[in-house]
């Protein structure tokens, strides 16, 4: 497996040059194999946030280097970060941040519309195919207000998933869900991760979830304080058919 994610030195600070400067990450060294599925771990404050926010090209670093899928970001313009973040990196967080009025179908949709102005019948076919994936398809014309929170937040990666990214960062994707709709959610990450070859990175409180990814993470105060396989994991085989009700 190939380097997908490469940081650094990463340095993160804020009011810099202030009389109120303060460093968040504190030399971030880390590294991302394609494939991998880990989990992200660390109390409140700890720098998670920042971190993902980097890594999710949504933040740029203080000072260190940052590579993802080859190309070093340090000095792209906004623009080439914007097409590299949308092409390479999904997005799964606590919120689904569904567009409520819209349909699952219309919402898996718009990463592709942002990226192409308007519809195709190849984009079309990609949201139901995914639709179906997540087990949601004969939910497509659902309006998202009118769905469970589990279902949610499956139309959720669904919509992270259809611009085929490298690597899916997940931010408490179970958080706000009941514990049986939690562990379908993963689940369907998880297979995602096992069947495509999806690189994960889930940022989670939840110590039975990261007892089940393969790789586990913990940043205490800005700094990585523990890298380690997981030798205990314990992510079941991948389902082909698991509840869409939750």
């Amino acid at each position: 497996m190939a380097d997908l994610l490469v940081l650094e030195a990463i340095r993160k600070a804020y009011n810099v040059g202030t009389p109120v400067e303060i460093e968040v990450l504190h030399g971030i060294d880390l590294t991302m194999r394609s494939g991998e599925f880990v989990a992200l771990m660390g109390p409140s404050g700890s720098g998670k946030s920042t971190l993902l926010n980097i890594i999710g090209l949504l933040d740029r670093p203080t000072s260190g280097r940052l590579s993802i899928a080859g190309e070093d970001t340090t000095h792209l313009s906004e623009a080439s970060l914007t097409s590299l973040r949308g092409h390479t990196i999904g997005f799964v967080f606590q919120y689904h941040y569904l567009i409520s009025a819209f349909t699952a179908h219309e919402n898996v949709m718009m990463p592709m519309l942002v990226d192409k102005g308007r519809p195709d019948s190849a984009m079309e076919k990609r949201a139901d195919e995914l639709l179906d994936s997540v087990e949601l398809g004969r939910w497509r014309d659902n309006r998202a207000m009118n769905m469970s929170g589990g279902q949610q937040q499956r139309v959720a990666i669904a919509r992270a998933l259809v611009m085929n990214p490298s690597l899916v960062l997940a931010d408490e994707p179970t958080g706000n869900l009941d514990t049986v709709s939690a562990d379908g959610v993963f689940e369907l990450m998880r297979r995602f991760n096992k069947e495509r070859g999806t690189t994960f990175l889930i940022v989670t409180h939840n110590h039975d979830l990261a007892d089940r990814c393969d790789r586990i993470i913990e940043v205490v105060d800005g700094r990585i304080t523990r890298d380690s396989p997981n030798p205990a994991s314990k992510a079941p085989a991948a389902r082909p058919q698991t509840s869409a009700t939750g």
